[in-house]
C-alpha cells in the first residue's frame, strides 16, 4: 500500500517509526500524512461487511446509521495522542462521550473507489490514564446514496454500506507507544439515525439513543462485533483542506401559520445547512421539517423547482422523534439543505421563533477581500455573492446546494476569480483539481461534474465546462504564484488538450459541448464559445509548458492556439461588419475577452458590441458566459461605462432586477425561474475589485508581486472601497471623487510593487500625501496612457490627490 504524499510521491522516513509527518500545504494548511507503515495495523471495519450492491433486490442504504465502539485502558501518563480517521461516507468521532473537534459532513466528497480522504485530530487532552471508550458514527453521504435522481449516484462503482478506518496513536511520556486500531474487536450497533441521504433529509428517533455509548464502562455485551472488509488502504490520502463547518447560527425574522399546526419559519436569508430544533413533548411525537427557498400562494414551502429531479424519498425532509424527557435540542449530522425557510409539521404545541435556528454550513476558508461602494445595488450584490459562494462549497464547489449538489464544473471555474479576490479556498481548490485527476479519462476526456460516479460523459461537457481543469489551476497562478498545481497535473492538462484536438475538433474548430447556459433571449452557438475555450486552453499550456521549461511544448502549443485563433476568425468573423456570428452579445465580448480579435479590428468590434447593448436599453443579452466574457472585455477595451450601465439595470435582465426582487443570493437565470442560489452568475464580484477599484494581477510576476491598480470612474460612483490580503500582504484601493478632485488610497504589500494609473492628463495637478509628485518617495511618472497618468510604486502606503 502506498499513500500519496503531496506531490504524488510516497512518504519515506527510514525509521520504525515511520509512520507519520506534519506538514504544511503550499495554501498553509496544516495536516498530518502517514506513510504505508503507519496504517499497516489498522483495519477497515462496517457493521455486516462488503455487499454485493449490484445483486441486492431491496433499497439500499435505508437502514440505521450505525454506531461503534472500542474500550481500551492506558496505565502511564500519556505525552501526545493523535487519532487518524476516514468514515465513509461521513464520520463522527468521540471520546469519552463527547465529539472530537468540530468538523460536520467530514471526510469531504471524493471518487471513493480512486481516492478516499483521511483526517487527523490532536486528541491529547481527551485522553486518561484509565479507561477509555472511542466511539463512532457513521453516515452514508455520497459513498452510500439511497435517493434516485438523475445523476445516478445511487449506482457509482464505489457504493457499499458505511465503513471506517481508524487509528489512534498515543506516546507515552516514557517514548513508548500504544496503538489502538479499528478491527474485529470493535463492537457495532444500530444509531437513533434511521434514515439518512444527502439528497434527501435525515430521521433521528431519539428513543432508540444508547445513553453513554461512547463512554468508558458502557455495557455492550449485546452489540455486535465489527466485520472486517477488503484492504483498500492505498487509496488513503490526508484531507490537506480545511473541513467544513457550522459557521455562524442565525435567528428566524418571522413565522407563520398558513394552515392549522402547520408552522412556517422565514429565516430572512437563503443560504445551505439545516434547522436546529428545540421542542419539549411527549415521547414519540414526530416533528418534521421541510426545506425549501419558496413559498406556494399559499405560504407553503414550495419544492417543485428544486425537488423535481429526486425520486422515491422526500426531499429536503429531516424528521425528529421525541425521547420525551423535558427539553430536547436537535439537529442533523450527515445531511445540508439550501433553503431561506422551513415548514414545520407535527410540533406539540405552539412554536415561537425560539424553537428554530438556523445553522449555516460550508468550507471553512476565510474571507480575504472586502468591497463596497456608493451603489447600493452593488454593495448587496457583493453580499449575495458571498452568501452563494459558501452555500456551494461543500469540499468541492456545487452549483447548488438543494436540486442537485453537483460539482459542475463550468460552474466552478465562472466563479474562479471572485474566489481569488474574496476567500482563501486554494486549499480546497487543490483537492478538487485532484478529483479531476482521478475522473480524467486515458482518452483525456473529463466528465461535466466531478466528482460523479459516471454521469456526465454524454451530455453537460465539452470545452466551455471542462477548462476548468485548466483555468482553475492558472487562475491559482496568477493569484497566488502557484505553479506547482501546474507541476502535477501538467500531463494530464496537456492529455485533455490533445484529446480536443484528436477527438473534437474539425479543422480546428470545436463544436461539441454545452454553450452559453441560460441565455436572457438570444442564443449563441456553442460552436463559438466551445471553439474559444479550446483556444485559451491551447495558449495557456504554452504558457504553462515555457514556465516549467517544456520549450518544445511551448512552441508546440502556441503554433497550435494561433492556428486555432485563425479558424475562429475565418468562421466567425465578418470583417466588413465588424461583427462575430451574427453579433450577439456573447459572441462578441467572448472574442474579445479572450483575445481572439486581431488589433487592428478591436475598436470595431467593440463599437458593434456597444451598439448592441444600447439596442437593448444598455441590458444585458448573455448567459453565463457571456456574463463573465462582457464586463471585463468592455472595461480592457475603455468602456467600463458601459459596463456599470448594465450591472446598474434593476428591470429584466441583470444582476441588479434580482436586487429590486429583495433577492439575498445570486440565481439560476436572469427571471429567476429555476434555482434562486446559484453562484455562476458571480463573477461580477471580480469585476468589482479589477474594474472598479482596479486592483489586477499582472502575469508577468504573478502572486502579486506586481500589482497593476487601475481604477476606473464610472456612472454616478463617488466612492469605492476594496482589500484583498493576499499571498504576501495587504492590498488597498480605495477612491473617492468629489466635484474638486479625485483621491485615491494605495496600500502596497512589502516587497511588492504596482503601476497605478490616475485619471488625468496633466502630471503637475496630482500631489501625494500633501507634495507635488515629483517629490513623492517611491514614486515615479511613467507618461500619459489612455486618459490616465502612470506611475509606479515600490511598496508602502500613498494618497494620491488629482484636481480635476
Amino acid at each position: 500500500m502506498i499513500v500519496e504524499f503531496e506531490e504524488g510521491k510516497p512518504l519515506e522516513i527510514p525509521t520504525d517509526r515511520a509512520w507519520k509527518v506534519s506538514k504544511q500545504n503550499q495554501q498553509g494548511w496544516r495536516f498530518d500524512e502517514f506513510n504505508e507503515k503507519g496504517w499497516k495495523s489498522a483495519k477497515e471495519v462496517v457493521e455486516f461487511g462488503q455487499l454485493p450492491w449490484r445483486d441486492l433486490t431491496q433499497p439500499s442504504g435505508e437502514g440505521p446509521a450505525p454506531i461503534f465502539r472500542k474500550s481500551f485502558t492506558l496505565n502511564q501518563k500519556v505525552r501526545s495522542a493523535r487519532a487518524y480517521i476516514s468514515g465513509l461516507g461521513y464520520y463522527e468521532l468521540y471520546l469519552h462521550g463527547k465529539k472530537v473537534g468540530d468538523h460536520v459532513l467530514d471526510p469531504a466528497f471524493t471518487r471513493y473507489d480512486k481516492r478516499a480522504l483521511y483526517v487527523t485530530y490532536d486528541v491529547n487532552d481527551r485522553l486518561r490514564r484509565s479507561d477509555n471508550a472511542v466511539g463512532i458514527m457513521l453516515g452514508n453521504g455520497w459513498y452510500n446514496m439511497p435517493t434516485l435522481a438523475v445523476w445516478n449516484f445511487d449506482k457509482p462503482p464505489w457504493r457499499n454500506r458505511p465503513q471506517l478506518i481508524c487509528q489512534l496513536h498515543i506516546e507515552y511520556e516514557d517514548g513508548t507507544t500504544k496503538i489502538i486500531t479499528s478491527d474485529r474487536t470493535w463492537k457495532v450497533a444500530d444509531g437513533p439515525i434511521t434514515f439518512n441521504s444527502v439528497r434527501s433529509g435525515e430521521t433521528y428517533d431519539a428513543r432508540l439513543e444508547k445513553d453513554g455509548w461512547s463512554k468508558p464502562g458502557y455495557d455492550d455485551t449485546d452489540w455486535r462485533h465489527a466485520a472486517v472488509v477488503d484492504d483498500t488502504k492505498d487509496i488513503l490520502s490526508a484531507q490537506q483542506m480545511p473541513p467544513i463547518k457550522i459557521v455562524d447560527t442565525i435567528r428566524p425574522v418571522e413565522i407563520t401559520e398558513p394552515r392549522p399546526g402547520l408552522y412556517v419559519y422565514d429565516m430572512g436569508q437563503n443560504f445551505a445547512g439545516w434547522a436546529q430544533l428545540k421542542v419539549t413533548g411527549p415521547t414519540g411525537t414526530k416533528v418534521v421539517m421541510k426545506y425549501g427557498e419558496r413559498l406556494n400562494k399559499d405560504g407553503t414551502v414550495r419544492q417543485r423547482e428544486i425537488g423535481r429531479f429526486v425520486k422515491r424519498h422526500e426531499f429536503q425532509t429531516d424528521t425528529y422523534i421525541l425521547k420525551g424527557e423535558g427539553l430536547e435540542v436537535w439537529e442533523p449530522r450527515f445531511v445540508y439543505h439550501g433553503f431561506r425557510y422551513v415548514q414545520v409539521t407535527g410540533f406539540p404545541g405552539i412554536p415561537d421563533l425560539g424553537n428554530i435556528r438556523g445553522r449555516i454550513a460550508h468550507t471553512s476558508y476565510e474571507q480575504i477581500g472586502r468591497f463596497e461602494c456608493s451603489n447600493e445595488i452593488f454593495n448587496k450584490l457583493q453580499e449575495n455573492m458571498t452568501w452563494s459562494y459558501g452555500a456551494n462549497f461543500f469540499g468541492y464547489p456545487t452549483d447548488c446546494p438543494h436540486r442537485e449538489k453537483n460539482g459542475w464544473t463550468g460552474d466552478a471555474h465562472l466563479a474562479g476569480e471572485l474566489a481569488m479576490f474574496n476567500f482563501d479556498n486554494c486549499a480546497a481548490y487543490t483537492k478538487w483539481m485532484n478529483d479531476f485527476m482521478d475522473e480524467q479519462q486515458a482518452s483525456g476526456e473529463v466528465a461535466c461534474i466531478i466528482p460523479t460516479g459516471g454521469w456526465g460523459y454524454h451530455w453537460g461537457n465539452g470545452p466551455a465546462w471542462d477548462s476548468a481543469y485548466i483555468l482553475i489551476p492558472w487562475y491559482m497562478y496568477l493569484y497566488y504564484g502557484d505553479l506547482g498545481i501546474f507541476e502535477k497535473h501538467y500531463a494530464r492538462v496537456k492529455r485533455y488538450v490533445d484529446f480536443l484536438t484528436a477527438e473534437k475538433a474539425e479543422n480546428h474548430i470545436v463544436s461539441w459541448g454545452l454553450g452559453d447556459w441560460v441565455p436572457a433571449k438570444t442564443v449563441t452557438p456553442p460552436v463559438v464559445t466551445s471553439t474559444a475555450y479550446y483556444y485559451l486552453d491551447a495558449l495557456i499550456l504554452s504558457k504553462v509548458a515555457g514556465l516549467l521549461g517544456k520549450d518544445s511544448d511551448a512552441a508546440k502549443y502556441a503554433d497550435l492556439a494561433g492556428t486555432i485563433r485563425d479558424a475562429f476568425n475565418a468562421k466567425f468573423f465578418d470583417r466588413n461588419t465588424g461583427l462575430y456570428a451574427e453579433g450577439t452579445q456573447t459572441a462578441m465580448s467572448c472574442a474579445l475577452y479572450q483575445g481572439l480579435v486581431e488589433p487592428e479590428d478591436i475598436p470595431k468590434v467593440v463599437e458593434n458590441l456597444v451598439a448592441n447593448i444600447e439596442k437593448n436599453n444598455n441590458h444585458i443579452d448573455t448567459g453565463v458566459l457571456g456574463a463573465k466574457y462582457l464586463p471585463h472585455a468592455l472595461t480592457e477595451n475603455g468602456r467600463a461605462d458601459i459596463a456599470y450601465k448594465v450591472i446598474a439595470q434593476t428591470t429584466q435582465p441583470g444582476w441588479g432586477y434580482w436586487i429590486a426582487r429583495r433577492a439575498t443570493t445570486l440565481w439560476e437565470d436572469w427571471g429567476g425561474r429555476a434555482s434562486l442560489n446559484h453562484i455562476f452568475f458571480g463573477d461580477v464580484s471580480a469585476w468589482f475589485y479589477k474594474g472598479l477599484a482596479g486592483i489586477n494581477p499582472d502575469p508577468d510576476l504573478p502572486g502579486f508581486k506586481h500589482i497593476i491598480i487601475r481604477p476606473n470612474v464610472v456612472g454616478d460612483l463617488t466612492e469605492v472601497k476594496a482589500e484583498v490580503n493576499s499571498i504576501r500582504g495587504k492590498i488597498v484601493s480605495e477612491w473617492e471623487l468629489d466635484e474638486d478632485k479625485f483621491e485615491l488610497d494605495v496600500k502596497i504589500p512589502a516587497n511588492c510593487t504596482a503601476t497605478v494609473y490616475l485619471p488625468g492628463a496633466d502630471k503637475n495637478k496630482v500631489v501625494e500625501d500633501g507634495d507635488p509628485i515629483e517629490e513623492a518617495e517611491g514614486v515615479k511618472f511613467v507618461g500619459v496612457e489612455g486618459g490616465y497618468l502612470v506611475f509606479t510604486a515600490e511598496s508602502g502606503e500613498y494618497e494620491f490627490e488629482v484636481e480635476r
